[in-house]
């Protein structure tokens, strides 16, 4: 062979060495909103897992507010807009019933922990599993919060009957939980609260301690409950179904087995960065922390938890979902736990 025929033969095996590499190389985009913060270290260190485990062949870019408006993130997630996305269930409950079953007031969670077993437990029901795969949709893991509590303006809510009237941003099940003592709560994005919190139309939030902080809640705030725990919301993290099925075993398996560690850093970063903040900012805030009587809680839970179980079971039922079932094993996953 002479040499001119070796040069060739050699740059055709670089060049198809080259596109054999490109075409294994695998790019997700991945649809979050707001900015970095411990609502999202699990999916900022699941990407540095796969990146890690892949070689860097498979990459997750993640945008915050970039794709899609958080609202609208499970909307893309079943067009193929992206191939990853951070929603919460109470956005639009209607799309995904099922899971709003982890949003019902005083379940009971009373750890990181305890949210993530009872999220997956929901999540690999066939019947979540299936309401989300009408989206296109598969369900990879949660993004544990712990309860809610309210930061607000003006006047403290003393007792429980000082809410009455009170103008709250609320979600979901803690937004029925407000308005059991007369709250008026109202649905809005984390990206909108402030702008209604500064204008009035709202006094007070419902949110986790790293969203208080995110979102500037706490910069005007007066006063914190400390211990109404009415709830939490479910925010999943999911990919479409058609970009998982079509990824390689190697990939699929580097996506799937870096979940639980991906937890396990967002536990830790939550509990030791994220709380180890909290009680300073209120402080140096100068936020008068409210707690209430072991007895008005009893009767705020009381009041609440069973008829808001019942409503939920009841239009679950009727939409077709085992709704017994869903709360059944959700409560059971939770007591297993405690």
């Amino acid at each position: 062979m002479t040499m001119k025929k070796l040069a060739t033969v050699a740059v055709a095996s670089t060049l198809t060495m080259s596109f054999a590499a490109e075409a294994m190389a695998t790019e997700w985009n991945v649809s979050l909103w707001g900015k970095r913060r411990a609502f999202t270290e699990h999916v900022e260190k699941l990407a540095e897992l796969v990146s890690e485990k892949t070689g860097g062949e498979f990459t997750l870019n993640i945008s915050y507010g970039g794709l899609s408006k958080n609202t609208e993130n499970l909307d893309g997630i079943s067009i193929g807009a992206f191939e990853m996305a951070q929603f919460c269930a109470g956005y639009h409950a209607d799309k995904n019933p099922s899971i709003t079953v982890l949003e019902l007031p005083f379940l009971g969670v009373d750890s990181l922990e305890a949210e993530i077993a009872a999220s997956m437990a929901v999540y690999n029901h066939p019947a979540a599993q299936a309401d989300l795969g009408r989206w296109n949709a598969t369900l990879l893991m949660p993004s544990p919060l712990p309860q809610y509590n309210i930061v607000g303006v003006g006047d403290a809510p003393r007792t429980l009957a000082d809410y009455k009237g009170l103008a709250v941003r609320a979600t979901g099940g803690i937004g029925e939980a407000m308005a059991a003592v007369g709250a008026v709560p109202t649905s809005m994005s984390a990206s909108e609260v402030r702008q209604a919190m500064d204008s009035g139309v709202v006094k007070a939030v419902s949110f986790a301690p790293h969203a208080h902080m995110s979102f500037g809640t706490v910069e005007n705030a007066a006063w914190w409950t400390t211990n109404l725990n009415p709830g939490t919301v479910n925010c999943p993290v999911v990919a479409n179904t058609d970009a998982l099925n079509d990824l390689s075993d190697e990939h699929r398996e580097a996506l799937m087995s870096s979940i639980d560690e991906a937890l396990t850093h967002y536990v830790d970063y939550y509990n030791n960065e994220t709380m180890a903040k909290w009680g300073p900012v209120l402080d140096e805030k100068g936020i008068e922390r409210i707690s209430y009587s072991d007895a008005e809680l009893t009767a705020f839970r009381e009041a609440v938890a069973g008829p808001a179980a019942k409503d939920w079971i009841e239009q679950s039922t009727a939409r077709g979902l085992p709704g017994q079932d869903l709360y059944d094993l959700v409560t059971a996953t939770i007591a297993a736990g405690s």
